[in-house]
């Protein structure tokens, strides 16, 4: 717990950090060109300002007609004495106008004016220099290249364009501000630039990255201090102390002690999502101690349940014939049965047993639903049914279905019935005397044949009404025949398509091999079925009973 505490807290810590670097350098680096194009834009705003004063309130037409004299008149002095005033009175570099004339390596421009101060006047006649004059060309001061970005301003500007743009020089670095001067029918006479030195910039902007930086370390620092705290009292501390309490519950869920069982409040008051987990997790911790109570109480009723439905399963099967082949000091017939329930205790059931030395008795039945009601049903049906037959001289399976039918409808609350095929087989002559009572028509097979299914008349099922009737019918069982009855599961077993079984399946089944032993034959129709169904679960029952009679073969 601690480790996941802990690994959660680093994991916080350093999103925080990065968080906080990334932030910083994304607002350092806005700031830095917020603060570059701030004061690039101020020097345009200033440069732009000065060629406006530098052009205002002067006879251009003069002065065009000065320039194309070459001479230096009066229009061109005021001209000169408006530059040089205003480069001795503003804090520009150079302001100067001159006329490109080509892209040459050399003499490339034209010299019209240059602004010049008293001291950088003296300092060229100290040096035996002469300032620019008009018509002195520039020589290799410019390089094509830029003469080039002169001519074509020069030629292609509109009437107020500025051109700026950053210059380094043998001077320096300077920020160049550029206007074409016209004269009053829009002649063009020169180009006038404005220079200002870059250093004040650059030495800003060197310093600029370092303030920030500071800045930024101290401010972050402070910034990952508080945040890290916070959400270490708002989130990590109370997160750790409901996961303890999480931890101790699961730890004591796992015993047996139940009662003990308790989620210690983790006493969380942060009044957001985690306060409202806390108290959700209280009442989950509560509702889970109920619910294990219950399951508990239920799980020991249950296995009791099961219990008894193992012991009632085990009553049941030991209540049904269980030794195979039936009768095996018989050698006038073979006997064979079998019940498969779908549940713990079923429905179904079936029986055989000697009403005398020569008659046998078979019966296979089917009672409604499923579970402990039909079985206990079945138990008592069974029972009427083997009491009547065996009561007084051999009866009447149809008389043997009447009564069982009156007893069983006696009391039936639950209005439960069975369906029911009794059979009396007389194993000298071969004779079956049988009633159906709702139950699946039985299929026989007489020698040489293949099996086919007897559509006996059917009367109604037991326990549904008190005085039905039912009829007997016989059927001659030659040497080698074979009897094989069956409840509704084997033709209604479904398969995972919801496609059921049926009889034409139940007879193909049949006569796979129809030579066939009951203790044979009965495996082989369950093969088929379970091939048939699949995966798909056992909804009912499926009981089976076949015989073979022998007869006088036997002996």
């Amino acid at each position: 717990m601690e480790k996941s505490k802990k690994k959660l807290g680093s994991s916080m810590r350093i999103s925080v950090i990065i968080f906080t670097v990334l932030l910083a350098l994304c607002l350092g680096t806005i700031g830095y060109m917020t603060f570059y194009r701030g004061m690039i834009q101020s020097y345009r705003d200033y440069e732009g300002a000065v060629l406006n004063l530098a052009i205002s309130d002067l006879d251009w037409d003069s002065i065009d007609e000065s320039i194309m004299a070459n001479d230096e008149d009066e229009a061109f002095m005021t001209l000169q004495r408006r530059l040089n005033y205003i480069k001795s009175s503003t804090k520009i570099s150079w302001i100067y106008m001159l006329k490109p004339l080509n892209t040459n390596d050399s003499d490339n421009m034209r010299y019209i004016s240059t602004g010049i101060t008293e001291q950088e006047y003296a300092s060229y006649k100290e040096r035996g220099l002469e300032p620019v004059h008009l018509g002195k060309m520039t020589g290799t001061e410019y390089p094509p290249s830029v003469a080039e970005q002169y001519l074509d301003f020069y030629n292609n500007s509109s009437q107020g364009e500025y051109w700026y743009y950053p210059n380094k020089t043998e001077w320096g670095y300077v920020y160049t501000t550029s206007l074409v001067v016209r004269n009053s029918k829009g002649k063009k006479l020169g180009v006038l630039s404005v220079d200002i030195n870059m250093s004040e910039i650059e030495a800003a902007i060197r310093v600029y990255p370092l303030v920030i930086l500071a800045a930024s370390v101290i401010i972050a620092a402070i910034f990952i201090f508080l945040l890290t705290a916070w959400i270490h009292r708002r989130v990590i501390d109370p997160l750790g102390r409901l996961q303890q309490s999480a931890v101790d519950f699961v730890s004591k869920a796992n015993g047996n002690d139940v009662e003990s069982l308790s989620f210690e409040n983790p006493e969380i008051h942060t009044q957001d999502e985690i306060e409202t987990l806390s108290g959700a997790l209280i009442s989950m911790a509560a509702g889970t101690k109920d619910y294990m109570k219950k399951l508990l109480v239920e799980t020991s009723e249950r296995e009791r349940i099961s219990a008894d439905l193992n012991v009632a399963a085990q009553i049941q099967d030991d209540m049904l014939p269980h030794i195979f082949p039936g009768f095996p000091e018989r050698k006038d017939f073979t006997l064979f049965a079998s019940m498969n329930p779908a549940k713990e205790v079923g429905g179904d059931f079936y029986d055989f047993f000697f009403l005398d030395e020569s008659h046998i008795a078979l019966v296979i039945a089917d009672v409604s639903g499923k579970g402990v009601p039909a079985a206990l049903f079945m138990v008592i049906s069974k029972t009427i049914i083997k009491n009547r037959a065996l009561s007084g001289s051999i009866p009447s399976p149809a008389q043997v279905l009447y009564d069982a039918n009156n007893q069983l409808c006696e009391g039936n609350k639950a209005e439960l019935f069975v369906t029911v095929w009794l059979g009396i087989l007389d194993l000298k002559t071969g004779i079956l005397t049988a009633a159906n009572a709702g139950h699946e028509y039985p299929a026989i097979r007489q020698p040489g044949k293949a099996f086919e299914l007897l559509k006996d008349k059917h009367g109604i099922a037991l326990a549904v009404f008190e005085g039905a009737k039912y009829s007997d019918y016989t059927v001659q069982l030659e040497p080698g025949s074979t009897l094989f009855v069956y409840t509704d599961g084997v033709p209604e077993a479904t398969d995972a398509k919801n496609e059921l079984f049926e009889l034409d399946r139940l007879t193909k089944a049949l006569n796979l091999n129809p030579d066939a032993d009951p203790p044979d034959l009965l495996p082989l129709v369950r093969k088929e079925v379970d091939s048939f169904v699949g995966e798909a679960p056992q909804f009912d029952d499926i009981t089976m009973l076949s015989l073979k009679y022998w007869g006088n073969k036997a002996d």
